[in-house]
């Protein structure tokens, strides 16, 4: 049964997700190969009005081998489900030979299934037996299973999806995400800056949680984290209908009169846009979250200045998504598995130092079954003020530290590893940004710190411009609110900033600089028409000392 729509839980819901933010992280979570044995099942998949929809995706036949995995490093308890939307992500290596087993646990009436893997030339010629031959590919007839072959030449991030009825069975669920690690990773993305970067990571307690060091076997293609975004939307019409229908037939034999769907997906009408098959608030729930058993993948970005992140990210539905990330541009690197070299490196494509020839991209529009890999990238650079609010008079030891600039300006030596503003950018060291500053940030700034009751007011960044402990506070000082005529606020050392005294992050006293990720389409940052919801999402970028935890 479709329950209906209920608003009161979606806000609700919306305000406990944004009071819990900073402790669920994304990552890209998937399982291993080389062999994966899939099924295509029916399930209901939960949406923030309180709705559950029928629908159909891929899953894992619940074999041991197929652990959920996330940095190469197994967690118990995390299994990939029997189903789930978006699919499970299958990370494979560069040159490994990939057999995917697909089993069709569909309802009868809903015919065959199968996946096609765009990008990726089959080694089987012939159907494995019980298949049969279908319009794209092979087909698993249901109760039945068919077998797919291939070889990744190259790395990079591509789609999987439905070949058979695709207006129904992808809009249904059945896609997901393929990873190609590659076969080598140039020497420069495992040593000197790229090295130091995750060292300062496990200084601080973090664990390395990348997949690889490098994208792609190029220098240009290093990174220091990465989260995968893949971004579809839901007619629940479709899906009510297929319920119906299949409810109707239920017990038919398959390939007999009357026993398939005749469901119209014209016209169109998504009342869901989701993001990993979830939406906003949901996605920022941690990954595997008990309250969504078919919906495993987060989208909860995290980083540290100067991280390289890499971001790949997918069109898996009907239609494109014009996708904002605030913050950066993000760089190009690729799109299906595929370089964009600039035109004199495209002569010698496999020259690991070869140059790209990538745009930097304002919004990242999601053509649906395009992949595209790129960086995001975030220093504090050009603020014109300091990003840590030091000041070398503070009795204050995290407020008074040195910044000594690399040949690139940034704070990078050895004696910096071990500080909350590593990778600060030391053109902008020890500038205050107000007029009339508070706590330690030295006087004669540019600006006057607004009003904390206006002033970007949630529980990421928290109204301060500052990261590193005790950025609130350094930044509010007393506080006399001009209606209520009570004074709130650092007078005692005990007030924070925003006036409820909530931060998310941890620990309390570190305030992010939070960049809002999402669709440019308005539509699209709503869920069944109620706003806030569907494909919107925060980047935060935190303080060194706020660990980052991707295991969840």
């Amino acid at each position: 049964m479709i329950a209906k729509t209920d608003n009161t839980r979606l806000l609700k819901v919306t305000l406990v997700a944004l009071a819990t933010l900073a402790t669920a992280h994304a990552a890209a979570p998937g399982i291993t190969g080389p062999t994966f044995n899939l099924t295509a099942q029916p399930a209901y998949l939960t949406q923030p009005d309180g709705r559950a929809i029928y629908s159909w995706g891929y899953g894992c036949n619940g074999t041991a081998a197929f652990a959920a995995t996330l940095g190469g490093a197994s967690f118990p308890g995390q299994n990939c489900p029997t189903m789930q939307v978006p699919g499970p992500t299958l990370i494979v290596t560069q040159g490994q030979t990939v057999t995917v087993n697909l089993t069709n646990g569909l309802p009868a009436a809903a015919g065959n299934t199968s996946i096609l893997f765009p990008g990726f030339t089959l080694s089987s010629t012939t159907c494995s037996a019980g298949a049969v031959q279908g319009l794209l590919t092979c087909e698993a007839p249901p109760g039945g299973q068919v077998t797919y072959t291939f070889t990744p030449s190259s790395p990079g991030t591509r789609a999987y999806y439905s070949g058979t009825q695709g207006d129904l069975q992808v809009e249904m669920g059945l896609y997901g995400a393929i990873i190609v690690l590659p076969s080598s990773i140039p020497s420069a993305c495992t040593s000197g800056l790229r090295a130091a970067n995750v060292a300062v990571e496990g200084n601080w307690g973090e664990r390395d949680f990348r997949l690889a060091a490098a994208a792609y076997n190029n220098v240009n293609a290093c990174y220091d984290r990465e989260y995968l975004f893949q971004f579809s939307e839901m007619d629940p019409t479709i899906h009510t209908q297929a319920l119906a229908q299949v409810t109707a037939k239920a017990g038919c034999t398959a390939g007999s009169a009357g026993c398939s769907l005749i469901i119209p997906t014209e016209p169109y009408h998504p009342a869901y846009f989701m993001v990993n098959g979830r939406s906003m608030p949901d996605l920022m729930d941690p990954n595997y979250a008990t309250e969504y058993p078919h919906q495993p993948y987060n989208g909860n970005p995290h980083m540290h200045p100067g991280e390289l992140t890499l971001l790949r990210i997918i069109g898996q539905g009907r239609w494109q998504h014009p996708f904002h990330e605030h913050g950066n541009h993000v760089r190009i690197l690729a799109r299906d598995g595929n370089l964009i070299l600039s035109q004199g490196a495209a002569a010698n494509p496999a020259d690991p130092t070869a140059a790209l020839g990538g745009p930097l991209l304002f919004t990242t529009t999601t053509t649906p079954g395009l992949a595209m890999d790129g960086i995001f990238y975030w220093t504090g650079k050009g603020l014109n003020w300091d990003a840590y609010g030091h000041n070398p008079s503070s009795s204050d030891s995290n407020a008074k530290l040195p910044c000594t600039p690399d040949a690139n300006g940034y704070n990078t030596g050895a004696a910096a590893q071990s500080a909350i503003n590593y990778f600060e950018w030391c053109q902008d060291h020890n500038k205050p940004v107000q007029k009339a500053p508070f706590g330690d940030v030295a006087s004669g700034g540019p600006v006057t710190l607004p009003d904390p009751n206006l002033f970007t007011n949630g529980p990421w960044f928290g109204g301060s411009p500052y990261l590193g402990p005790n950025a609130t506070i350094r930044a509010t000082g007393c506080y006399t609110d001009p209606l209520q005529h009570n004074t709130t606020g650092n007078c005692g050392q005990t007030g924070t900033t925003p006036p409820s005294g909530t931060i998310a992050n941890s620990p309390s006293s570190e305030a992010g600089f939070a960049f809002m990720w999402h669709s440019h389409n308005e539509r699209e940052i709503t869920t069944n028409n109620i706003f806030p919801g569907g494909m919107l999402m925060m980047m935060l970028v935190d303080s060194r000392e706020f660990v980052i935890d991707e295991s969840n």
